[in-house]
């Protein structure tokens, strides 16, 4: 009898040995799908948003971790054909998605970036993560229309696919060139820091959801 009792505790113990980890691997990855804006592009190694919101991370939420899987120079159709393999390598919590901007600025059909956007929001949570869309907006000089549509696909996605929504990455600070590289497109390392203010408290509501 006292053999079998030990048998049994044995194998619940490895019971929530195992559950614990499953659940550690869950909820510790946040993956960061983006574009040259989040891949800091013409700046330091480090001093991007994403980078700076590691230590926040750690001391909020112990023991989950920033995946950075941005690509200078994506689109959403370039971001959709990554995501399966990102999330099977990564297996997040949460898929934070900031794509779309070269879409925009290269004229793409905005029906094509909204199947896109749609698809990868669907596909992240089918996988399980909760997902943040982050908006984004273009200069009226692409035609106010375009612009305006552009600008009003993210909060109806968002809402339309129960996304989490960061209704504008650079918002505070757009207007400002001082904040910008010389190619006027590039927020420099100034920057950072607002981005990483605009982001953190709808990754942070996402992780408390989480815990």
């Amino acid at each position: 009898m006292l053999m079998l009792f030990r048998w049994l505790m044995t194998l619940f113990a490895s019971f929530l040995m195992a559950a614990g980890a499953a659940a550690e691997t869950r909820g510790g990855t946040v993956l960061v799908l983006g574009d040259s804006l989040s891949a800091e592009y013409g700046i330091e190694r480090g001093s991007g948003w994403v980078s700076l919101l590691e230590p926040r991370i750690r001391d909020t939420f112990p023991g989950v971790q920033i995946k950075n899987a941005s690509i200078s120079g994506d689109t959403t159709s370039g971001g959709l054909t990554r995501l399966p393999d990102a999330l099977l390598q990564h297996d997040p919590a949460v898929v934070l998605i900031e794509l779309g901007a070269n879409d925009a600025l290269r004229g793409l059909s905005l029906q094509a970036t909204r199947e896109n956007l749609a698809r990868m929001i669907t596909l992240s949570r089918e996988s399980g993560a909760s997902v943040i869309l982050v908006g984004m907006q273009i200069p009226p000089n692409y035609g106010t229309r375009y612009s305006r549509q552009f600008r009003e696909l993210f909060p109806e996605l968002a809402q339309e696919y129960g996304a989490a929504l960061v209704p504008f990455l650079l918002e505070g600070m757009a207007s400002d060139s001082s904040l910008f590289q010389a190619d006027g497109i590039h927020p420099n390392e100034a920057a950072q820091p607002l981005i990483a203010d605009n982001v953190w408290p709808v990754l942070q509501s996402a992780l408390e959801r989480l815990q």
